[in-house]
């Protein structure tokens, strides 16, 4: 069983510490992938820096997070990623970029023909995942559809976390602990299944993304 965490959406000052206690306890890294305007706020910024200062990793997961970007024109899709961009800055030394929404299925749903065109030129590397075991929305719950997907998995799991304040983060320790006491292993690097674009380079079939944006 090997597992690579990542947690979207925060930071949140009622949830990433938590987090980050947690995996600093283990001596886990993970990664972050804040929604950009939420580093506007100083102590969200801050606990960003954190994450990064004690060996994180943080990715652009867009501006705002509203629609997917493949159901936006090209134009305001490229914007999200940009301006998500520069409110990161040294935050996001790796270039990493994680889509929302489409369910971690790479389609036109979840990026358009402008987005990948922007990601392949500035070299990201494209982050997919392919475990959401819906913290966000089941904040009790989540533990054991966490553990039964890792349980069922044939190849290593990306899982998406949220640092979101739900309480569902403080079920965290429990979770990694019973994944160590089953044997898990946990990966510092991303599953290469779950990466669409490595520093601009194709690893999967990208046909799947439309050719034209829907509207301008």
């Amino acid at each position: 069983m090997e597992v690579c965490l990542s947690f979207d959406n925060g930071p949140e000052p009622e949830a990433t510490p938590l987090v980050l206690a947690a995996l600093g306890r283990r001596g886990l890294t993970a990664t972050f992938f804040p929604i950009a305007r939420k580093l506007r706020d100083p102590a969200r910024r801050a606990l960003a820096e954190r994450a990064l200062a004690e060996g994180h990793r943080i990715g652009n997961h867009t501006l705002t997070h509203g629609a997917p970007l493949g159901l936006r024109g090209g134009a305001e899709a490229v914007a999200e990623i940009t301006e998500a961009e520069a409110l990161l800055g040294p935050l996001n030394a790796g270039r990493l970029f994680r889509p929302n929404g489409g369910g971690g299925a790479l389609g036109p749903h979840l990026l358009n023909a402008s987005a990948l065109r922007h990601l392949r030129a500035q070299a990201y590397t494209v982050v997919l995942w392919n475990a959401v075991p819906g913290d966000f929305r089941d904040p009790e719950g989540w533990p054991a559809t966490a553990l039964a997907q890792c349980r069922a998995a044939s190849a290593p799991v990306l899982m998406v976390l949220h640092d979101l304040p739900n309480g569902a983060m403080r079920h965290l320790d429990a979770v990694l602990d019973r994944l160590t006491g089953e044997g898990a292993r946990f990966l510092g690097e991303f599953p290469e299944a779950c990466l669409a674009l490595r520093e601009g380079a194709p690893l999967c079939d990208l046909a799947a993304i439309s050719r034209e944006d829907i509207a301008p």
